[in-house]
This record gives C-alpha cells, structure tokens and sequence, in this order.
C-alpha cells in the first residue's frame, strides 16, 4: 500500500480516507471496533481496499448517490492530489474490485457500527427537542425501491396487490428517530411480508428511560404498548376512534384516567370487574389492563369544509400535573419531524424516484446503514450548529447542508490529519 505524508503525520493512503464530517460522527476506532466483531479484519487479499475504507466508502455512497463506484472513490481520495501526497502507485479501483470488497465486508458490521454510534444528538438547550425532562422521540417507517433482481425479489418481495404489483422489490425500514435532530437512532428493515408492527416490537425492546417516544395510530396493540412501556420509556401515541377506553377518572386538565384491556378477553363481565376494580382503585394484573391516561383534541377543518379531525391520544404519564394536556398535544405533533428526517434520506441524500443500487439483500442492507449512518452524521452537525446558534435546527436546509459537505469533500478541511 502506498505510503504518504502530509502535516507532519504519515501513513497508508486508504488511513487518510476518513470523510471529514462523517469521521467526526462515526470515529475510526468504532470502525475497527464494529469490522473486528463480526471477523472482518483487513487480509492480504483487501489490498487498496481494506474494510475501514470500505465502511466510509458506503457512506459516502449515500452521499454521492448519482455517481458510480470509480467517481465515488475518486472523491474520497482526490483531496491528496491537490496536498502534493498523491502516491502513482496507488490508483482507483475497478468497479469490479469495489464490488468484490463489498461483499467482503457484508452488512453485519455496518449494523453493529449504527447501533453503536447512532445515539441522540440535540442537548437541552436545543430548541424543539424536549417536552419537560423527556427527550421527543418517534417512531415510523418508509420504504425504498430495490433493483429488480431475482435475489432482491426472494429477499424482499414486491409491494402492492396481487395483479397490482410494484415494479420494483420494496424494503420496509422502521427507525426510532429523534424529534429535535431528526438524527435516526435504531432501526429495522425487511420485506414486504415482514410488517411495521413486527419490526416495531424489536425496536421496542432497545427504548430508553428518559424518551417520550411518539407513534401514530398504525402502531398501536395492547401487546404492543406493553413491550414499549416496559422499557422505561414514556410513550405518547395516537389511537383509533372506535378503541374502547372507558373514562375512569376525568382530571383537571380535560384529560382522564382509562384502561387499556387485552382484547381476548372476550367476556363483558369479565371486563366490566376489571374496570370497576379500576375506578375503585385496586391493583390491576398487568397482563391483562394497563392504566393510561387519555387527550382528546379537535384540529379544525379546512375553511368550508366542516368539521376537523378528532385526535386521539394515550401516554404512560398519568400525571397531569407533569405533562397538562395542551403540551402533551403540542408535544404529539412533533411527529412529523420523523417524516421529514425520512424525506430527508429518501429526497435530499438518494435523491427522489431513485433506485437503490444494491442487487443482493446483504448488500442492500449494507447500503441503507450507510445511508442511515451519513444522515445521522449530517443531522448531528446540523444540530450542533443550530445549538450553537440558538435557533431550532428546521431552520438549516438540510439539502443545503448536504450540498455544502459534498463541495467540502474536494478541499482539505475534508480529511483528518
């Protein structure tokens, strides 16, 4: 491998690949740390590729998503030509060759790698991002389109109806993002045949104490709300009109106290013990009701159109006094920050109606987590500047800000002595 110097500091050409904002968010040793956990270390046979550069090639995949592996390559490594460190010896690999040591790498340690560094960004003087002590979290999903392969088509199946199928293999990711940031912490994926719900309930097990973690109503079951409640994590979800929440106490602030109960538990008699062991104030079995508390809202209509939408909304906290009902409402409304971070990966970064590149399941994996992973590095920026500004970071264009680390990719300020 070629050997090169610059600043004083010297090393192997590949050591200086470290794409500058995105090594900041995702270090070098957590790299090695995630490549060494699954046996993916560097052999003879990697040559110009060995696996940490292709952990920060995938990401910047995700940042040059028009461009193939050659142009991909020659922008990380450019910015040398122009520190008169350019070794001739060392020269961009073949599409081939990029390939080949992607496939080396496979998915697993990109996985280990998000798990490990994808944590909350914002802090509390960031605007936006808490409700009291509770750090605003979301869930949510979103899909992406996969090239048209026979592997893509097995591993992921096609979306859409029978007779009314997709025309591409669809990719059903769910992630818990954070609301201020809109930095994504923990994620799912699958195929067509692998519901939301079903992703949702692992990612329930990896929540938080100190989140306020938001949902709409797709992902609300007794089962479900029982797996995120015992986290520790306080929750604060939409639910359907037609749930049958009986009023067990009104509270001062409009809302009130209920029940949700294991819906098999068929029996009327049995249910209405179960609420009036509730009202009168005894200990209920878990396993089959847990108290909530209710806020019931209307959001106003367009003008001339009639009524609004009644919203519908069940928390873990049962105390008004720590959470009124007109903030818990606010608050459910950040929600939609998720949906935002989501175009923001599928709009600003892959760029609209794009296709993934990926023609295997693993590799597909492997590219969303370097996608996933170069967006939580761009919104962790994002969001220390804002910070730093005093204003809430929705008011840094992320296109903007993405446009401005791809330019910075051709200067020095790049690359991390």
């Amino acid at each position: 491998m070629a050997q090169v110097q610059a600043g004083g500091v010297s090393g192997r050409l590949t050591d200086w690949i470290s794409l500058g904002v995105l090594a900041s968010a995702v270090p070098r040793d957590a790299v090695d740390a995630a490549v060494m956990a699954h046996g993916r270390q560097a052999r003879r046979r990697d040559g110009k590729l060995p696996p940490h550069v292709m952990v920060y090639f995938v990401m910047a995949m995700a940042l040059f998503a028009a461009e193939d592996y050659e142009e991909v390559a020659a922008r990380l490594a450019g910015t040398l030509a122009g520190w008169g460190c350019w070794d001739d010896a060392w020269s961009v690999p073949t599409s081939g060759g990029i390939t080949q040591a992607r496939q080396r790498l496979g998915a697993e340690p990109l996985a280990e790698l998000f798990g490990q560094v994808a944590r909350p960004v914002a802090d509390l003087l960031t605007r936006g991002a808490f409700v009291g002590p509770w750090r605003l979290m979301a869930i949510d999903g979103f899909e992406w389109d996969a090239p048209d392969t026979a592997a893509n088509v097995a591993g992921f199946g096609y979306g859409g109806s029978p007779g009314h199928a997709t025309p591409f293999p669809k990719v059903r990711v769910v992630t818990v993002s954070e609301c201020g940031s809109h930095a994504m912490v923990d994620a799912e994926m699958g195929g067509t045949k692998t519901s939301e719900q079903v992703m949702a309930r692992k990612l329930f097990q990896r929540l938080e104490p100190g989140w306020l973690l938001l949902a709409d109503r797709n992902f609300f079951s007794f089962a479900a709300w029982r797996a995120a409640a015992g986290s520790g994590a306080e929750l604060l979800w939409r639910v359907t009109a037609h749930l049958g929440l009986p009023v067990i106490e009104t509270l001062p602030d409009g809302s009130y106290r209920s029940l949700a109960v294991d819906p098999g538990i068929h029996n009327g008699k049995t249910r209405a013990r179960i609420i009036g062991a509730a009202r009168r104030g005894e200990d209920l079995d878990p396993g089959r009701a847990i108290t909530v508390r209710v806020i019931e809202y209307q959001v106003p209509g367009r003008a001339g159109s009639g009524a609004g939408e009644t919203i519908r909304l069940v928390t873990t906290i049962t105390d008004p006094a720590a959470a009124p009902a007109p903030v818990l409402a606010e608050a459910y409304h950040q929600r939609w920050e998720h949906e935002l971070g989501n175009d923001q990966i599928k709009t600003s970064l892959r760029g609209p109606g794009n296709v993934l590149r990926s023609k295997s399941p693993p590799m597909v994996r492997q590219e969303i987590y370097g996608y996933l992973l170069a967006h939580h590095a761009i919104s962790a920026l994002i969001c220390q500047a804002a910070t730093e500004a005093g204003i809430d970071p929705d008011q840094v264009k992320y296109l903007r800000t993405v446009r401005v680390v791809r330019r910075a990719l051709a200067g020095p300020a790049a690359f991390s002595p």
